[in-house]
């Protein structure tokens, strides 16, 4: 821990509001890895408002009263205090570096904010391979690099993982006869990439990227220089278009049954999509849900007959097929309390009262920061060869973002070791 950070109990937090005007308070914990993908960024900005502001950490484990009643339920959680008072949105997860100064920006306003975010340090990095996305690809690519002996840098704008750590339960990944949550799994593969030497990023903001030049600044602050880049961006759920869905994400519209399942407890919500993941995490929304409508175009689902078979076995699952949504309803003003679905057969329209909405229609690859750049395949995804190269000379791609038949952990696992032994026969002939 730098000096510019102070660590203090709970019987000393009393004193420190009462004695410093502004406050930040950073509650951790530990065998955390977003803690430890925040420390450094937190200790960083520590360093540049010091003289204005007092830095602490707080282990939450062992402060845990305090915790309660702050409202602190997770770690990393960080505050920001003025005048005894807390100011500010928290901070919480996967915590950015631009979130950080937008927290400090309301503790020190003005001129003098952006003086002292001016002394921030640049810094330039060179490596054998740098990797774009800590997922399954990303990560399988890092071990192999990492254990050929290759400088070789991990970047995520997440904690690493990709989609897995947010799939509540994985069970077809080879070496773990039960089923594994996908968040445990996610913490494994990023620790596993460490154990081999990879250098990892995580919830970075890349500021830029040259492919021609294997370049990145990210955080506006670091450049890394690389001989080979791998793409591993991954893929996000995909936008149905219906009107309400962009005005009602997060209040009542959903993409992750792991992230917002449990808000619905005791509630009925309706899963939009037929395929596996509409299914399989509808039966996880089960769990908590007292009713779950399937809204799906098509007159009979897509998903595997194993997960049909358990979501028609289900008594609190019920189907709405050759159905699509038109709109999704906010009638008390509160979020999303109705879906306006039309039978395709009739072309009737009624309304499905209920309490949210989960959408599972497929996914779309990450490539905001990429577009125009590579030859895509007809789906959008970048287009590759047999050894997983792309049309940039010295890039690769691998996993989601990547075209291929299946998209599985399995999968993108088999695309990241093919671009990395690709790569390092390159580097090292």
């Amino acid at each position: 821990m730098s000096d510019a950070v102070r660590e203090i109990t709970a019987a000393e937090f009393p004193a420190v509001l009462a004695s410093k005007k502004k406050v930040v308070v950073d509650f951790y914990s530990s065998e955390c890895p977003p803690c430890e993908a925040l420390a450094p960024k937190y200790e960083a900005v520590a360093g540049l408002f010091r003289e204005d502001v007092e830095f602490v950490k707080v282990f939450r484990q062992q402060n845990r009263e305090l915790a309660t009643e702050l409202g602190v339920k997770g770690s990393p959680t960080v505050l920001f205090f003025e005048n005894g008072k807390e100011v500010s949105p928290r901070l919480t997860a996967a915590i950015k570096r631009s979130e950080l100064l937008q927290g400090l920006h309301a503790l020190v306003p003005g001129p003098r904010f952006e003086t002292l975010k001016a002394q921030a340090k640049t810094s330039h990095t060179e490596a054998d391979v740098l990797i774009l996305g800590a997922g399954p690809a990303g990560v399988t690519a890092g071990i192999y690099c990492a254990q050929a002996r290759l400088n070789t840098v991990m970047v995520d704008l997440g904690l690493g993982g990709g989609n897995v750590a947010t799939t509540h339960q994985v069970s077809n990944f080879p070496g773990f006869p039960r089923a594994m949550p996908g968040y445990l799994l996610a913490d494994h593969l990023v620790e596993q990439a460490k154990l081999a030497g990879v250098h990892p990023r995580l919830a970075a903001e890349v500021t830029s990227i040259d492919l021609e030049k294997k370049t990145v600044v990210l955080d506006g602050l670091e450049t890394i220089v690389a001989k080979r880049l791998i793409i591993a961006t991954g893929s996000t759920p995909r936008i149905i278009g219906v009107k309400g869905e962009r005005e009602f994400k997060g209040k009542g519209v959903s993409y992750c049954a792991t992230c917002d399942a449990k808000y619905y407890e005791g509630k009925h919500v309706v899963v939009i999509g037929g395929g596996n993941s509409a299914v399989e995490e509808s039966l996880f929304i089960a769990r908590f849900a007292a009713n779950i409508t399937i809204v799906n175009q098509f007159p009979t689902l897509q998903a595997n007959q194993h997960a049909q078979a358990q979501a028609k076995a289900e008594p609190k699952i019920e189907f709405r097929l050759s159905t699509q949504p038109r709109e999704f309803l906010s009638r008390g003003g509160k979020g999303v309390d109705g879906v306006l679905v039309e039978d395709l057969a009739t072309h009737e329209q009624y309304v499905l009262d209920c309490d949210g909405v989960f959408v599972f229609a497929g996914m779309v690859p990450n490539l905001e920061l990429l577009e125009g750049r590579f030859k895509l395949d007809s789906w959008g995804y970048i287009a590759v060869d047999d050894e997983m190269r792309t049309n940039v000379p010295g890039v690769f791609a691998a996993g989601d973002v990547a075209t291929k038949k299946f998209r599985q952990i399995t999968t993108a696992v088999a695309d990241g070791t093919i671009a990395s032994m690709a790569l390092a026969k390159e580097l090292t002939v």
